[in-house]
């Protein structure tokens, strides 16, 4: 009896320093130059609605349920998704955005697990018409997140997909 409780107890203090020790924050980023006018690329990429030309989740199930609510490319507008396993459900809600440099949105995931990271999209003028974009999220790991990313880090897990989707925005807008 004593030693199933010494062991139970020993677990749980494994489990809190694992949760002690594991990173609290993420933020997962990657870049693009695209041969574009920064104008022409920022006000492209403030519309959800156009998000689906390049977004490497649209593309893993093109038949995903989507709602949009509020005005497409302003602040409050959201865009709701229920998808196969790969996509989950969830939605994202643009809440601010800095003309010409930077839009600010929310993920709220509920399927296939409840979080909430900050997505941001920054756009920067370089020279002879070409605009650099910098696309990302951020957020805080909780339990048991803390944990799993001791062994597998946010950046390996989403970073391929972030990748692959400035590669699509990169082709989609110099088409």
């Amino acid at each position: 009896m004593f030693t199933a409780l010494y062991v139970i107890g020993g677990l749980i203090v494994l489990v809190l320093l694992l949760h002690l020790m594991g990173p609290k924050n993420y933020n997962v980023f990657r870049t693009v130059e695209i041969s574009r006018p920064k104008n022409e690329v920022f006000t492209y990429l403030t519309s959800l609605k156009k998000m689906d030309d390049w977004s490497p989740w649209a593309k893993k199930d093109p038949n995903m349920e989507k709602k949009f609510t509020g005005n497409d490319g302003q602040v409050g507008a959201i865009s709701y998704w229920k998808g196969n396993k790969e996509v989950g459900e969830g939605e994202q809600e643009i809440k601010k955005i800095i003309d010409g440099e930077r839009i600010e949105s929310e993920l709220r995931f509920l399927k296939p697990f409840k979080s909430t990271s900050d997505c941001y999209i920054d756009v920067e003028e370089l020279t002879n018409g070409h605009t650099k974009v910098k696309w990302g999220f951020s957020g805080t790991n909780k339990f048991p997140m803390t944990i799993i990313s001791l062994f597998k880090n946010m950046d390996s897990m989403v970073g391929p997909d972030f990748e692959e989707g400035m590669a699509s925005l990169k082709t989609t807008l110099e088409k």
